[in-house]
């Protein structure tokens, strides 16, 4: 398996013939207004651009993955860090099959998308071969989360690869824990960058949060959403130091933007 970090959330997953696209999040650098304006320094998002092997490697696309996109089915408050107008363009005119929620899934179709599973949490569903769960998340702590329409979590199984566990936007939950402990994966992916809007708590999981993640986390731990969004004030200088501080930068692997891990 190969993981091709591409900005913030966005990645491709690459097994075998397989090349899965997550939370695309395709417009150039500014495409999309701030996230926030008075608790951070306002700037368009995304702040920078998609790295050079991005087309390379979305021209090779044919499954993609969205954790969450919508909320209470009103486009302007679309997750357009998970789901911008150039993602959206990108899966219908490639006509890219879409795996999310179930919730979502007759929004996604709405505005043009294939969506090939709509998935129900905790039920295990085939996948390319092998198989894929969706694990419940919650957006942010406090009355917030319930505002952005909480999305999942995928615990991905394919043949002959390591487990994957793509936590998505959250905190740290029993759901998450669960996961964790229960599903035992090979590998996770967290969110990191400790978003927040101009009211409300954060949206996803605080410092100590996030450490506690990668101590209940079984084996590798990938760290994202990171420099690319200007409500996400943790950078990965940032992180490191946390995970020196703490004892944990061997465990944890932090990619740059057009980087490839391989597993």
């Amino acid at each position: 398996m190969k993981i091709h970090h591409l900005r913030s959330a966005t990645f491709v997953i690459e097994s075998g013939e397989h090349y899965i696209l997550i939370d695309p999040m395709l417009g150039g650098k500014g495409s999309m207004p701030p996230f926030s304006v008075f608790r951070f320094k306002a700037a368009k998002n995304p702040t920078v651009d998609l790295p050079k092997n991005a087309n390379a490697l979305l021209s090779k696309v044919n499954q993609s993955l969205i954790t969450h996109s919508q909320t209470f089915g009103f486009k302007p408050l679309q997750h357009g860090d998970h789901l911008d107008p150039a993602g959206e363009k990108f899966l219908i005119e490639q006509k890219v099959p879409v795996t999310t929620l179930s919730k979502d899934q007759a929004y996604l179709e709405k505005y043009g998308m294939t969506v090939a599973n709509g998935l129900t949490p905790w039920q295990t569903t085939p996948f390319l071969g092998g198989s894929i769960t969706a694990v419940p998340a919650q957006h942010g702590h406090g009355w917030i989360h319930k505002v952005m329409a909480n999305g999942c979590g995928f615990f991905l199984q394919l043949p002959n690869e390591p487990s994957l566990y793509i936590s998505g936007d959250t905190v740290l939950t029993p759901d998450v824990r669960k996961a964790l402990s229960e599903l035992k994966p090979d590998i996770t992916v967290v969110a990191t960058g400790q978003a927040q809007m101009d009211v409300g708590q954060p949206l996803l999981m605080s410092s100590d949060e996030v450490m506690e993640f990668i101590r209940l986390s079984p084996n590798k731990v990938i760290a994202n959403h990171m420099e690319a969004l200007n409500h996400c004030p943790i950078d990965r200088d940032t992180l490191k130091r946390s995970l020196e501080a703490e004892g944990l930068n061997d465990k944890v692997l932090i990619p740059q933007d057009g980087e490839t891990l391989e597993f």
